[in-house]
Protein backbone atom coordinates (compact mmCIF):
# COMPACT_ATOMS: atom_id res chain seq x y z
CA UNK A 1 0.00 0.00 0.00
CA UNK A 2 1.45 3.35 -1.06
CA UNK A 3 1.45 6.40 1.24
CA UNK A 4 -0.75 9.41 0.56
CA UNK A 5 2.56 11.30 -0.01
CA UNK A 6 3.11 9.21 -2.81
CA UNK A 7 0.22 9.47 -4.32
CA UNK A 8 -0.18 13.31 -4.02
CA UNK A 9 2.84 13.16 -6.25
CA UNK A 10 1.88 11.20 -8.60
CA UNK A 11 -0.49 14.45 -9.50
CA UNK A 12 1.96 16.85 -10.40
CA UNK A 13 1.90 16.53 -14.20
CA UNK A 14 4.70 18.72 -15.42
CA UNK A 15 7.34 17.67 -13.10
CA UNK A 16 6.96 13.93 -14.69
CA UNK A 17 10.23 12.69 -15.98
CA UNK A 18 9.40 10.21 -18.95
CA UNK A 19 11.00 6.59 -17.54
CA UNK A 20 11.89 3.76 -19.55
CA UNK A 21 9.56 1.59 -18.51
CA UNK A 22 8.81 -1.34 -19.89
CA UNK A 23 5.26 -1.99 -20.66
CA UNK A 24 5.31 -5.61 -20.67
CA UNK A 25 2.00 -7.07 -21.04
CA UNK A 26 2.89 -9.53 -19.01
CA UNK A 27 3.15 -7.30 -16.10
CA UNK A 28 -0.51 -5.36 -16.73
CA UNK A 29 -2.11 -5.12 -13.60
CA UNK A 30 -5.59 -4.58 -14.36
CA UNK A 31 -8.62 -7.48 -14.45
CA UNK A 32 -10.99 -6.50 -16.96
CA UNK A 33 -13.34 -9.82 -17.01
CA UNK A 34 -16.41 -11.27 -15.73
CA UNK A 35 -15.55 -11.42 -12.19
CA UNK A 36 -12.33 -11.46 -12.36
CA UNK A 37 -10.42 -9.73 -9.01
CA UNK A 38 -9.36 -6.23 -9.65
CA UNK A 39 -5.52 -5.80 -8.25
CA UNK A 40 -7.17 -3.83 -5.22
CA UNK A 41 -10.70 -3.88 -3.78
CA UNK A 42 -11.59 -0.33 -3.35
CA UNK A 43 -14.25 1.38 -1.19
CA UNK A 44 -15.81 -1.97 -0.28
CA UNK A 45 -14.85 -2.29 3.28
CA UNK A 46 -17.85 -0.76 4.99
CA UNK A 47 -20.08 -3.22 3.18
CA UNK A 48 -17.39 -6.30 4.04
CA UNK A 49 -17.37 -4.96 7.58
CA UNK A 50 -21.17 -4.95 7.55
CA UNK A 51 -21.33 -8.61 6.39
CA UNK A 52 -18.86 -10.29 8.49
CA UNK A 53 -20.85 -8.74 11.75
CA UNK A 54 -23.76 -10.19 10.80
CA UNK A 55 -22.09 -14.05 9.88
CA UNK A 56 -20.44 -13.08 13.07
CA UNK A 57 -23.93 -12.37 15.18
CA UNK A 58 -25.53 -15.19 13.77
CA UNK A 59 -22.72 -17.74 14.51
CA UNK A 60 -23.06 -16.34 18.45
CA UNK A 61 -26.85 -17.24 18.15
CA UNK A 62 -27.79 -13.08 18.14
CA UNK A 63 -30.16 -11.74 15.62
CA UNK A 64 -28.51 -10.93 12.11
CA UNK A 65 -30.31 -9.79 9.44
CA UNK A 66 -29.42 -11.41 5.82
CA UNK A 67 -27.73 -8.85 3.31
CA UNK A 68 -28.34 -8.21 -0.83
CA UNK A 69 -26.22 -6.08 -2.10
CA UNK A 70 -28.20 -4.68 -5.54
CA UNK A 71 -26.39 -2.48 -7.73
CA UNK A 72 -26.35 -1.95 -11.52
CA UNK A 73 -24.05 -4.47 -14.14
CA UNK A 74 -20.58 -3.05 -13.88
CA UNK A 75 -19.86 -2.17 -10.19
CA UNK A 76 -18.17 -5.25 -9.08
CA UNK A 77 -20.75 -7.12 -7.15
CA UNK A 78 -19.75 -10.18 -8.29
CA UNK A 79 -16.35 -9.75 -7.05
CA UNK A 80 -17.31 -8.11 -3.80
CA UNK A 81 -19.11 -11.46 -3.28
CA UNK A 82 -16.52 -13.86 -3.90
CA UNK A 83 -14.09 -11.69 -1.29
CA UNK A 84 -16.93 -11.91 1.24
CA UNK A 85 -17.09 -15.55 1.07
CA UNK A 86 -13.67 -15.98 1.55
CA UNK A 87 -13.74 -13.39 4.72
CA UNK A 88 -15.98 -15.68 6.11
CA UNK A 89 -14.40 -18.98 5.38
CA UNK A 90 -11.24 -17.30 7.14
CA UNK A 91 -12.80 -16.91 10.40
CA UNK A 92 -13.47 -20.88 10.04
CA UNK A 93 -16.92 -20.58 9.04
CA UNK A 94 -19.38 -22.91 6.00
CA UNK A 95 -20.14 -21.48 3.11
CA UNK A 96 -22.31 -22.11 -0.60
CA UNK A 97 -21.34 -20.47 -3.37
CA UNK A 98 -23.89 -20.61 -6.14
CA UNK A 99 -24.72 -18.27 -9.37
CA UNK A 100 -28.32 -18.64 -10.07
CA UNK A 101 -28.82 -18.53 -13.74
CA UNK A 102 -31.75 -18.43 -15.71
CA UNK A 103 -33.66 -21.75 -16.34
CA UNK A 104 -32.21 -23.49 -13.82
CA UNK A 105 -34.18 -23.98 -10.04
CA UNK A 106 -32.95 -22.85 -6.82
CA UNK A 107 -33.24 -26.41 -5.08
CA UNK A 108 -31.17 -27.73 -7.74
CA UNK A 109 -28.23 -25.46 -7.61
CA UNK A 110 -28.92 -25.15 -3.80
CA UNK A 111 -28.86 -28.91 -3.16
CA UNK A 112 -25.28 -30.02 -4.35
CA UNK A 113 -23.82 -27.51 -2.19
CA UNK A 114 -25.50 -27.75 0.97
CA UNK A 115 -24.38 -31.60 0.62
CA UNK A 116 -20.90 -30.87 0.89
CA UNK A 117 -21.39 -28.32 3.77
CA UNK A 118 -23.37 -31.41 5.50
CA UNK A 119 -20.72 -33.55 5.07
CA UNK A 120 -17.92 -31.51 6.16
CA UNK A 121 -19.77 -30.80 9.30
CA UNK A 122 -20.40 -35.21 9.60
CA UNK A 123 -16.62 -34.91 10.39
CA UNK A 124 -17.20 -32.77 13.37
CA UNK A 125 -17.52 -34.92 15.95
CA UNK A 126 -19.90 -33.04 18.23
CA UNK A 127 -22.10 -31.96 15.08
CA UNK A 128 -21.80 -35.71 13.31
CA UNK A 129 -25.42 -36.97 14.23
CA UNK A 130 -27.00 -33.54 13.25
CA UNK A 131 -25.03 -33.44 9.98
CA UNK A 132 -26.10 -37.33 9.93
CA UNK A 133 -29.67 -36.34 10.26
CA UNK A 134 -29.14 -33.35 7.94
CA UNK A 135 -28.06 -35.27 4.57
CA UNK A 136 -31.11 -38.02 5.40
CA UNK A 137 -33.21 -34.58 5.26
CA UNK A 138 -31.83 -33.73 2.01
CA UNK A 139 -32.75 -37.15 0.67
CA UNK A 140 -35.98 -36.47 0.97
CA UNK A 141 -36.05 -33.27 0.12
CA UNK A 142 -34.48 -34.39 -3.26
CA UNK A 143 -36.79 -37.21 -3.88
CA UNK A 144 -40.00 -35.90 -3.16
CA UNK A 145 -39.02 -32.35 -4.81
CA UNK A 146 -37.70 -34.34 -8.22
CA UNK A 147 -41.10 -34.81 -10.23
CA UNK A 148 -41.48 -30.79 -9.62
CA UNK A 149 -37.88 -29.83 -10.11
CA UNK A 150 -36.32 -32.49 -12.46
CA UNK A 151 -32.81 -30.39 -12.72
CA UNK A 152 -31.67 -31.85 -9.20
CA UNK A 153 -28.97 -33.97 -8.98
CA UNK A 154 -27.39 -34.70 -5.85
CA UNK A 155 -25.48 -37.60 -4.26
CA UNK A 156 -27.79 -39.74 -2.35
CA UNK A 157 -25.58 -41.98 -0.50
CA UNK A 158 -28.38 -41.88 3.19
CA UNK A 159 -31.54 -43.34 3.83
CA UNK A 160 -34.03 -41.02 4.25
CA UNK A 161 -36.12 -39.97 7.18
CA UNK A 162 -39.28 -40.52 6.91
CA UNK A 163 -41.49 -37.23 7.24
CA UNK A 164 -38.22 -34.95 7.43
CA UNK A 165 -37.99 -32.07 4.46
CA UNK A 166 -40.17 -35.14 2.19
CA UNK A 167 -43.71 -33.55 1.84
CA UNK A 168 -43.32 -31.97 -1.76
CA UNK A 169 -43.61 -28.58 -0.79
CA UNK A 170 -40.50 -26.42 -1.40
CA UNK A 171 -41.59 -23.36 1.17
CA UNK A 172 -41.74 -26.08 3.79
CA UNK A 173 -39.12 -28.63 3.16
CA UNK A 174 -36.67 -25.97 2.14
CA UNK A 175 -37.29 -24.40 5.41
CA UNK A 176 -36.92 -28.12 7.69
CA UNK A 177 -33.53 -28.63 5.59
CA UNK A 178 -32.26 -25.23 6.38
CA UNK A 179 -33.20 -25.74 9.67
CA UNK A 180 -31.36 -29.25 9.70
CA UNK A 181 -28.46 -27.66 8.88
CA UNK A 182 -28.57 -25.14 11.42
CA UNK A 183 -28.39 -27.02 14.28
CA UNK A 184 -25.91 -29.11 13.04
CA UNK A 185 -23.41 -25.48 12.34
CA UNK A 186 -24.67 -24.22 16.02
CA UNK A 187 -23.49 -27.59 17.46
CA UNK A 188 -20.19 -27.31 15.68
CA UNK A 189 -19.77 -23.53 16.72
CA UNK A 190 -19.55 -22.11 12.89
CA UNK A 191 -22.08 -20.59 10.75
CA UNK A 192 -23.31 -21.43 7.35
CA UNK A 193 -23.44 -18.79 4.67
CA UNK A 194 -25.11 -18.79 1.59
CA UNK A 195 -23.93 -16.49 -1.48
CA UNK A 196 -26.09 -16.33 -4.09
CA UNK A 197 -25.70 -13.96 -6.80
CA UNK A 198 -27.85 -13.36 -9.54
CA UNK A 199 -30.15 -13.16 -7.30
CA UNK A 200 -32.96 -11.64 -9.39
CA UNK A 201 -32.99 -14.48 -11.68
CA UNK A 202 -34.44 -16.87 -8.94
CA UNK A 203 -38.17 -17.33 -10.03
CA UNK A 204 -40.43 -15.51 -7.41
CA UNK A 205 -42.74 -18.68 -5.72
CA UNK A 206 -38.63 -20.36 -5.26
CA UNK A 207 -37.82 -16.66 -4.14
CA UNK A 208 -40.29 -16.84 -1.43
CA UNK A 209 -40.07 -20.68 -0.55
CA UNK A 210 -35.62 -19.40 0.38
CA UNK A 211 -37.28 -16.01 2.08
CA UNK A 212 -39.40 -18.68 4.50
CA UNK A 213 -36.54 -20.87 5.48
CA UNK A 214 -34.20 -17.83 6.00
CA UNK A 215 -36.68 -16.37 8.17
CA UNK A 216 -37.76 -19.73 10.02
CA UNK A 217 -33.70 -19.99 10.99
CA UNK A 218 -33.85 -16.45 12.08
CA UNK A 219 -37.19 -17.20 14.38
CA UNK A 220 -34.94 -19.96 15.84
CA UNK A 221 -31.32 -18.17 15.91
CA UNK A 222 -29.92 -20.42 14.13
CA UNK A 223 -26.32 -19.75 12.42
CA UNK A 224 -27.61 -19.21 8.72
CA UNK A 225 -26.93 -16.23 6.87
CA UNK A 226 -27.78 -15.18 3.35
CA UNK A 227 -25.68 -12.57 1.34
CA UNK A 228 -27.15 -12.49 -1.97
CA UNK A 229 -25.87 -10.22 -4.81
CA UNK A 230 -28.25 -8.80 -8.27
CA UNK A 231 -29.78 -6.13 -9.93
CA UNK A 232 -31.76 -3.05 -8.29
CA UNK A 233 -35.49 -4.87 -8.68
CA UNK A 234 -34.45 -7.03 -5.98
CA UNK A 235 -35.90 -4.92 -3.30
CA UNK A 236 -39.59 -5.24 -5.39
CA UNK A 237 -39.14 -8.69 -6.36
CA UNK A 238 -37.82 -9.94 -2.71
CA UNK A 239 -40.74 -7.92 -1.35
CA UNK A 240 -43.12 -9.17 -3.57
CA UNK A 241 -42.40 -12.58 -3.10
CA UNK A 242 -42.37 -11.93 1.02
CA UNK A 243 -43.82 -9.37 2.41
CA UNK A 244 -41.96 -9.46 5.77
CA UNK A 245 -39.03 -9.46 3.23
CA UNK A 246 -38.33 -5.95 4.28
CA UNK A 247 -37.29 -6.31 7.78
CA UNK A 248 -35.71 -9.95 7.02
CA UNK A 249 -33.07 -8.26 4.88
CA UNK A 250 -30.77 -5.19 4.65
CA UNK A 251 -30.39 -3.83 0.67
CA UNK A 252 -26.86 -1.81 0.76
CA UNK A 253 -26.19 -0.32 -2.83
CA UNK A 254 -23.28 -0.96 -4.55
CA UNK A 255 -22.26 1.71 -6.93
CA UNK A 256 -19.58 3.37 -8.89
CA UNK A 257 -16.50 4.27 -6.72
CA UNK A 258 -17.26 8.35 -5.63
CA UNK A 259 -14.15 9.14 -3.35
CA UNK A 260 -10.87 10.39 -4.57
CA UNK A 261 -8.83 7.85 -2.62
CA UNK A 262 -10.67 5.33 -3.70
CA UNK A 263 -10.46 5.93 -7.24
CA UNK A 264 -6.89 6.45 -6.85
CA UNK A 265 -6.63 2.67 -5.01
CA UNK A 266 -8.23 1.48 -8.03
CA UNK A 267 -6.58 2.94 -10.66
CA UNK A 268 -3.44 4.00 -9.40
CA UNK A 269 -2.04 1.70 -7.05
CA UNK A 270 -1.93 -1.15 -9.02
CA UNK A 271 0.38 0.03 -11.89
CA UNK A 272 2.57 1.79 -9.13
CA UNK A 273 2.98 -1.64 -7.94
CA UNK A 274 5.09 -2.39 -11.26
CA UNK A 275 6.57 1.15 -11.55
CA UNK A 276 4.35 2.98 -13.57
CA UNK A 277 2.55 6.44 -12.47
CA UNK A 278 -0.49 8.23 -14.29
CA UNK A 279 -0.52 11.84 -14.65
CA UNK A 280 -3.44 14.01 -13.35
CA UNK A 281 -4.58 14.71 -16.75
CA UNK A 282 -4.61 10.95 -17.52
CA UNK A 283 -6.27 10.17 -13.97
CA UNK A 284 -9.10 12.71 -14.85
CA UNK A 285 -9.67 11.54 -18.29
CA UNK A 286 -10.20 7.97 -17.33
CA UNK A 287 -12.62 9.00 -15.11
CA UNK A 288 -14.09 11.30 -17.04
CA UNK A 289 -14.81 7.90 -19.97
CA UNK A 290 -15.52 5.54 -16.90
CA UNK A 291 -17.95 7.31 -14.20
CA UNK A 292 -16.36 5.56 -11.49
CA UNK A 293 -17.26 2.09 -12.41
CA UNK A 294 -15.22 -0.50 -11.64
CA UNK A 295 -15.32 -2.77 -14.41
CA UNK A 296 -14.73 0.18 -16.93
CA UNK A 297 -11.75 1.16 -14.87
CA UNK A 298 -10.49 -1.75 -15.13
CA UNK A 299 -11.13 -1.71 -18.62
CA UNK A 300 -9.50 1.66 -19.48
CA UNK A 301 -6.73 1.17 -17.73
CA UNK A 302 -5.70 -2.10 -19.19
CA UNK A 303 -5.94 -0.39 -22.53
CA UNK A 304 -3.92 2.38 -21.06
CA UNK A 305 -1.29 -0.18 -20.44
CA UNK A 306 -0.81 -1.51 -23.77
CA UNK A 307 -0.88 1.78 -25.33
CA UNK A 308 1.83 3.48 -23.44
CA UNK A 309 5.36 3.11 -24.04
CA UNK A 310 7.06 5.04 -20.99
CA UNK A 311 6.02 6.26 -17.27
CA UNK A 312 3.71 8.21 -16.84
CA UNK A 313 0.47 7.58 -18.27
CA UNK A 314 -0.45 10.66 -19.85
CA UNK A 315 -3.92 11.73 -21.09
CA UNK A 316 -2.74 11.16 -24.94
CA UNK A 317 -1.78 7.65 -23.96
CA UNK A 318 -5.79 7.60 -22.14
CA UNK A 319 -7.06 8.68 -25.28
CA UNK A 320 -5.66 6.51 -27.47
CA UNK A 321 -6.98 3.76 -25.99
CA UNK A 322 -10.35 4.76 -25.48
CA UNK A 323 -11.07 3.40 -28.96
CA UNK A 324 -9.86 -0.25 -27.56
CA UNK A 325 -11.30 -0.28 -24.31
CA UNK A 326 -14.68 1.05 -26.35
CA UNK A 327 -13.90 -1.94 -28.68
CA UNK A 328 -13.13 -4.30 -25.51
CA UNK A 329 -16.19 -3.63 -24.18
CA UNK A 330 -18.45 -3.74 -26.84
CA UNK A 331 -17.42 -6.97 -27.22
CA UNK A 332 -17.08 -8.60 -24.12
CA UNK A 333 -19.40 -6.34 -21.87
CA UNK A 334 -22.12 -5.30 -24.14
CA UNK A 335 -22.44 -7.57 -27.07
CA UNK A 336 -22.80 -10.74 -24.70
CA UNK A 337 -26.09 -9.08 -23.56
CA UNK A 338 -27.45 -7.79 -26.99
CA UNK A 339 -27.15 -11.29 -28.49
CA UNK A 340 -29.79 -12.21 -26.26
CA UNK A 341 -32.76 -10.10 -27.02
CA UNK A 342 -35.27 -9.51 -30.09
CA UNK A 343 -35.40 -7.80 -32.64
CA UNK A 344 -38.38 -6.28 -30.73
CA UNK A 345 -36.58 -5.91 -27.44
CA UNK A 346 -33.64 -4.08 -29.70
CA UNK A 347 -35.85 -1.85 -30.86
CA UNK A 348 -37.39 -0.91 -27.65
CA UNK A 349 -33.82 -0.18 -26.03
CA UNK A 350 -32.37 1.33 -28.84
CA UNK A 351 -35.45 4.31 -28.79
CA UNK A 352 -34.77 4.78 -25.17
CA UNK A 353 -30.83 5.00 -25.83
CA UNK A 354 -32.49 7.69 -28.13
CA UNK A 355 -33.56 10.00 -25.31
CA UNK A 356 -30.20 9.57 -23.63
CA UNK A 357 -28.84 7.34 -20.67
CA UNK A 358 -32.16 7.63 -18.32
CA UNK A 359 -34.02 7.00 -16.35
CA UNK A 360 -36.79 7.39 -18.68
CA UNK A 361 -40.77 7.96 -18.37
CA UNK A 362 -42.81 4.77 -20.18
CA UNK A 363 -44.57 7.05 -22.51
CA UNK A 364 -41.74 8.85 -23.23
CA UNK A 365 -39.87 5.78 -24.73
CA UNK A 366 -43.35 4.81 -26.68
CA UNK A 367 -43.65 8.16 -27.95
CA UNK A 368 -40.18 7.69 -29.12
CA UNK A 369 -40.65 4.35 -30.91
CA UNK A 370 -44.24 5.55 -32.59
CA UNK A 371 -46.17 3.13 -29.95
CA UNK A 372 -48.35 3.03 -27.68
CA UNK A 373 -47.13 2.30 -23.82
CA UNK A 374 -49.56 -0.47 -23.47
CA UNK A 375 -48.85 -2.39 -26.98
CA UNK A 376 -45.25 -1.85 -25.78
CA UNK A 377 -45.55 -3.62 -21.98
CA UNK A 378 -44.97 -7.40 -23.02
CA UNK A 379 -41.40 -6.09 -24.09
CA UNK A 380 -40.70 -4.36 -21.16
CA UNK A 381 -41.86 -6.53 -18.97
CA UNK A 382 -39.62 -9.00 -20.37
CA UNK A 383 -36.95 -7.00 -20.93
CA UNK A 384 -36.60 -6.62 -16.79
CA UNK A 385 -36.97 -10.28 -16.47
CA UNK A 386 -33.65 -10.57 -18.50
CA UNK A 387 -32.02 -8.05 -16.06
CA UNK A 388 -31.75 -5.51 -19.24
CA UNK A 389 -33.88 -2.30 -17.27
CA UNK A 390 -35.78 -1.50 -14.03
CA UNK A 391 -37.74 0.92 -12.60
CA UNK A 392 -36.20 2.84 -10.25
CA UNK A 393 -39.52 4.49 -9.38
CA UNK A 394 -43.34 3.78 -10.96
CA UNK A 395 -43.30 4.65 -14.34
CA UNK A 396 -39.58 5.27 -15.13
CA UNK A 397 -37.00 2.77 -16.55
CA UNK A 398 -33.50 2.77 -16.72
CA UNK A 399 -30.74 0.53 -18.18
CA UNK A 400 -29.05 -2.09 -15.66
CA UNK A 401 -25.86 -1.90 -17.68
CA UNK A 402 -24.03 1.89 -18.09
CA UNK A 403 -23.17 3.03 -21.01
CA UNK A 404 -25.12 0.95 -22.57
CA UNK A 405 -26.94 3.42 -24.90
CA UNK A 406 -23.86 4.78 -26.28
CA UNK A 407 -23.29 1.10 -27.51
CA UNK A 408 -27.17 1.25 -28.93
CA UNK A 409 -26.33 4.41 -30.79
CA UNK A 410 -22.78 2.23 -32.35
CA UNK A 411 -24.21 -1.08 -33.09
CA UNK A 412 -27.58 0.28 -34.57
CA UNK A 413 -26.77 3.83 -35.85
CA UNK A 414 -29.55 4.34 -37.60
CA UNK A 415 -32.79 5.02 -35.09
CA UNK A 416 -36.43 3.35 -37.15
CA UNK A 417 -39.70 4.20 -34.74
CA UNK A 418 -41.95 1.50 -34.85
Amino acid sequence: MHSQGTLGKLLIGDKFANLAIDMNPITNPYAPGAGAPPPALAGRDDLRERVHVAIERARRGRHAKSVILVGLRGVGKTVLLDRMRLDCEAEGNQTIRVEAPEGRSLPAILAPRLRSVLLSLSRVAAAKDLADRGLRALVGFARSLKVTFNDIEVGLDREPEPGLADNGDLETDLGVLLEQAGLAARQAGVAIALFIDELQYVEESQLAALISALHHCSQRQLPIVMVGAGLPQLRGRAGNAKSYAERLFDYPDVGPLTREEDLRQALIEPALEEGVEYTDGAFRAVLAHTGGYPYFLQEWGSSAWKVATTSPITEQDVEEATEQAISELDQSFFMVRFDRLTPAEKSYLRAMAELGAGPHRSGEIAAKAGRTSASLAPIRNNLIQKGMIWSPSHGDTAFTVPLFDAFLKRVMPEFEPG
